[in-house]
C-alpha cells in the first residue's frame, strides 16, 4: 500500500468510527503497526488535519482539510442526514455501508458548529416493516448501469411465466418495499420495470449500449409520467 493510500484510509477510518479512537483500533483498522499510525497521525496534522488526542487516550478528527468546508443550512443538514439514513435502513449492504460512509465525510467537512448539528438532527429515518432481503447480484446491477453494459437475466413475469432476457439497465429504484430496476428489454424491444424479487439470476456480458443510458432513461421517464 502506498503512503498515499495508507493516509486517505486512516483519515477515512477517523471519519468513520466514534472518537477518541485509540491506536490500536486504528491499527486494526487499517492493517498497519501502531508505530506506524502515531507516525502518520503526525504527517496528517503537518499537512494541517486537525486531530486531538494523544498516544495512550485516543484520536479525534476536528477538522479534515482533505474536504472543503460546507455551508448547509439546518434545513439542508437535515435532509442529507434523513436521506443517508433512510438509504441505512432500505439500501443493500454495500450501500448501507457507502452510507455510513458519507455521513461520516460530510460531518467530518463541516466546521464544528455545523458537525454537532448533523450528529444531533431532528428528524430521522426509521422503518417499522422487515427490510427486504436484497440478493447478492444487486452491486453487479449497479455497475452495469454506470458502465452501460447489457447483463442477462432470468426472470418470473406476473402470470408466473420462466424467462431469459437480456437487458439494458437504466436505472435501480428503491421503494418502501424491494427495489426494482427500469430497463429496455431486448426480448420485448420496449422500456421494462422488473421486480427484484422475481430475478432468479443475473449474468454480465460484454455488449455495451454506451452512449444510450441517460437519453433512454429520459424517454422511459417521460412515457411513465405523461398524459
Amino acid at each position: 500500500m502506498s503512503r498515499s493510500d495508507r493516509l486517505f484510509r486512516l483519515l477515512d477510518t477517523l471519519r468513520r468510527l466514534p472518537p477518541p479512537v485509540t491506536a490500536a483500533r486504528l491499527a486494526g483498522e487499517t492493517g498497519v503497526s501502531e508505530r506506524t499510525i502515531y507516525r502518520d497521525i503526525e504527517s496528517l496534522r503537518a499537512a494541517g488535519a486537525i486531530i486531538d488526542g494523544e498516544a495512550g487516550f485516543g484520536y479525534t478528527l476536528t477538522e479534515d482539510n482533505a474536504v472543503p468546508p460546507q455551508m448547509f443550512d439546518r434545513l439542508e443538514l437535515e435532509a442529507v442526514m434523513l436521506g443517508l439514513g433512510w438509504l441505512e435502513w432500505q439500501g443493500d449492504p454495500a450501500l448501507a455501508e457507502a452510507a455510513k460512509r458519507a455521513i461520516a465525510k460530510v460531518t467530518a467537512s463541516l466546521p464544528v458548529r455545523k458537525a454537532d448539528e448533523a450528529r444531533h438532527v431532528a428528524l430521522l429515518a426509521y422503518a417499522f416493516d422487515k427490510k427486504p432481503e436484497v440478493p447478492e447480484f444487486m452491486p453487479i446491477l449497479r455497475e452495469a448501469a454506470w458502465e452501460e453494459r447489457a447483463v442477462d437475466i432470468t426472470y418470473t413475469d406476473r402470470e408466473g411465466s420462466f424467462t431469459e432476457r437480456r437487458i439494458w439497465p437504466l436505472s435501480v429504484v428503491y421503494t418502501d418495499y424491494e427495489p426494482w430496476i427500469l430497463a429496455w428489454c431486448c426480448l420485448r424491444r420496449g422500456f421494462r420495470r422488473f421486480l427484484i424479487s422475481r430475478v432468479a439470476s443475473v449474468s454480465e456480458t460484454r455488449e455495451s449500449f454506451r452512449p444510450r443510458r441517460v437519453p433512454l432513461l429520459r424517454e422511459m421517464m417521460s412515457e411513465t409520467y405523461s398524459g
